[in-house]
């Protein structure tokens, strides 16, 4: 057996537990490495009801916040070495009219580089979605809205403006961008993993964008996209085949962030075993890509852990934090 098939079967003991003990419906798990050796296991269902339908490799996740660093991150450096945009230049340098009522307040100070590493005082959560359902009239609520300052948390409204600037630098909405080879903005019913029985869409969500923002705004910069466990495997090979160790991606902003992406800190997603070079996220579907430059090698773990209900406790954090240490224990 090759070095990273045992390493894959042994990550795949903690999966199979919460998959045999009804914590998730299914998962998939993939790890390559830098030659572009992978591996691939597949667990479980990837839909419970109505009816019941297999996971498969080629089944389309809802990424969710995973959209942060395979689409706006990418997009939002590829601009900034383009010159187009400067990092450290406010948001209003391409949304001139960012809270254009009061033009002393903090929110027009904000810079490209702190909405990337989360360093603002936006609020970590806001239920967008009950302002209503016209995207227009909801892009101009997020542009017009007093927020509330608080300390620098992780928040969807950092990555929401990058989405609006990306729009605004476009002259079109994100969801006709291309998202990039392996990628989508939704998925065949038939192909994709079923997330939750939405209370206010009324119906159980299949292939569509699972974000409550995003599904109002329809398409933003923090959620929306899909993608298979062989794109991601494909996204983080190209990274650890090309990412210089001064890339942004790798450069940290905090403790816990460099550009868009978490970096190994006390009880991060990525487990204690991965070396200090490690990048990654999560979304909240059940999803999450690690790309580790040090040790050559990058592992996704797939899930839908919020079918057919959010509100039940899968075990997704340590569940994450197992698997990072069994891939690399060695």
């Amino acid at each position: 057996m090759s070095r990273i098939e045992s390493r894959i079967e042994r990550a795949m003991a903690p999966l199979s537990q919460a998959v045999d003990s009804a914590r998730l419906p299914g998962g998939v798990l993939g790890l390559i490495d830098r030659d572009g050796n992978r591996a691939v296991r597949v667990l479980g269902a990837a839909q419970l009801t109505p009816e019941r339908r297999p996971m498969r490799q080629a089944t389309w996740f809802d990424l969710a916040s995973l959209t942060k660093v395979l689409f706006t991150t990418e997009r939002i450096l590829a601009l900034a070495e383009a010159g187009t945009i400067d990092l450290d230049a406010p948001l209003i340098s391409v949304l001139p009219d960012f809270r254009q009522y009061n033009p002393d307040n903090w929110e027009r100070r904000i810079t490209f580089r702190q909405c990337l590493g989360h360093q603002t005082p936006f609020p970590a959560v806001f239920p967008l979605y009950t302002y209503g359902r016209d995207p227009d009239l909801l892009r101009a609520f997020v542009l017009q809205h007093e927020w509330p300052a608080g300390p620098a948390v992780y928040s969807d409204i950092n990555f929401i403006l990058l989405g609006l600037a990306l729009e605004r630098l476009e002259g079109r909405s994100i969801r006709a961008m291309n998202p990039g080879t392996g990628f989508a903005w939704s998925a065949e019913p038939a192909q994709a993993a079923a997330t939750e029985q939405c209370t206010w869409r009324n119906r159980l969500l299949v292939g569509e964008v699972h974000d409550d923002n995003c599904a109002a705004l329809q398409g933003a910069g923090h959620a929306g996209l899909f993608g298979t466990v062989d794109g991601l495997l494909d996204f983080a090979v190209g990274k650890l085949a090309t990412t210089a160790p001064d890339a942004l991606i790798r450069t940290p902003v905090s403790a816990r962030r460099t550009h868009g992406w978490e970096r190994p800190h006390d009880g991060w997603s990525g487990g204690e075993r991965c070396s200090a070079d490690t990048i990654g996220h999560t979304g909240f579907t059940g999803t999450g890509l690690w790309i580790d430059f040090a040790r050559g090698h990058a592992w996704t773990l797939l899930s839908n852990r919020i079918h057919p209900t959010r509100h039940f406790d899968s075990g997704i954090f340590a569940l994450r934090r197992a698997v990072g240490d069994l891939i690399n224990a060695d």
